[in-house]
């Protein structure tokens, strides 16, 4: 059976993506770790199905490279509203797509007929560790020292539909994430493994992070990251709230605000780079 798919990416974090509103894939977690593999077939850090929903414009779902579905993603939903406007699967500049965590608002940035650009109301921050979730006998995960690695790290954890932990580092292209990485991910602390940031703060309205993701591992960019590691900054008195911080990624920059209420919004750019067509009977 053929599929065709459209290869997007959010600065970097890149996805495939499927027309799934009249079909939805068989085994999208079979077709989410074949078609990743760099080298040996698309290569991606997952793929993206595009699906109905009966309470929001579009459903999102979204599988990481591993095969394992993700609640959420950033860099992706902004890619998802491109894909159905440029498509002309609507004609709306605000729209609302479902997705694990919720549904989110978004308000698409629209020149020369295309979407350049993508404002995501992320909702709300959560720092309660049963909603994380991340297992503390505490209120709340902020600034805590951890041995992880062989090493101590002081971390602060946060929920952005997806469990994160925000570590400060003084250099974080200095680390070796791929021995790192894997450590925090799965460590007994974070019962459905973690999202983990690491950052330096540049200045009140600028962060600089590297980030490995479960499921994938390390990525040129993660939305929800960005959005995690300003809403541990501003708890942390590190960054302002209300107002707009750039988070510079490998992969580019976002735009991010964190109100006062903990509700955060970001923007970036989405891009098309491709079109294909898979022809499952290719699979080996």
């Amino acid at each position: 059976m053929k599929y065709p798919f459209t290869k997007m990416h959010g600065i970097g974090n890149d996805y495939i993506y499927f027309n799934c509103l009249q079909r939805e894939l068989d085994d999208p977690s079979g077709m989410a770790r074949y078609l990743s593999r760099r080298h040996f077939s698309v290569g991606a850090d997952g793929i993206v199905m595009i699906c109905p929903s009966d309470k929001a414009d579009a459903r999102m779902r979204m599988f990481n490279a591993d095969g394992s579905e993700g609640k959420m993603c950033g860099n992706a939903i902004r890619c998802v509203g491109k894909y159905l406007y440029d498509n002309g699967l609507t004609d709306k500049t605000q729209l609302t797509i479902d997705t694990l965590s919720g549904v989110k608002r978004l308000q698409l940035d629209v020149r020369g007929g295309r979407v350049r650009s993508v404002r995501v109301d992320m909702g709300t921050a959560e720092f309660e560790p049963s909603k994380i979730p991340v297992t503390c006998a505490c209120d709340i995960v902020k600034d805590m020292p951890v041995n992880i690695a062989g090493s101590e790290w002081r971390i602060t954890c946060v929920s952005m539909g997806n469990p994160h932990a925000v570590v400060y580092v003084d250099d974080p292209d200095a680390l070796e994430l791929d021995r790192l990485g894997p450590q925090f991910e799965n460590h007994p602390m974070f019962p459905q493994r973690v999202n983990t940031e690491f950052v330096r703060v540049e200045d009140p309205h600028t962060l600089r992070m590297r980030v490995w993701e479960r499921g994938s591992g390390e990525t040129y960019a993660c939305g929800t990251g960005a959005c995690a590691c300003v809403a541990a900054s501003a708890l942390n008195g590190l960054c302002p709230y209300d107002e707009p911080v750039t988070v510079r990624l490998r992969g580019g920059e976002l735009q991010i605000v964190c109100t006062r209420d903990r509700r955060v919004f970001m923007s970036g750019p989405a891009a098309r780079a491709y079109e294909g067509v898979f022809d499952d009977e290719d699979r080996d």
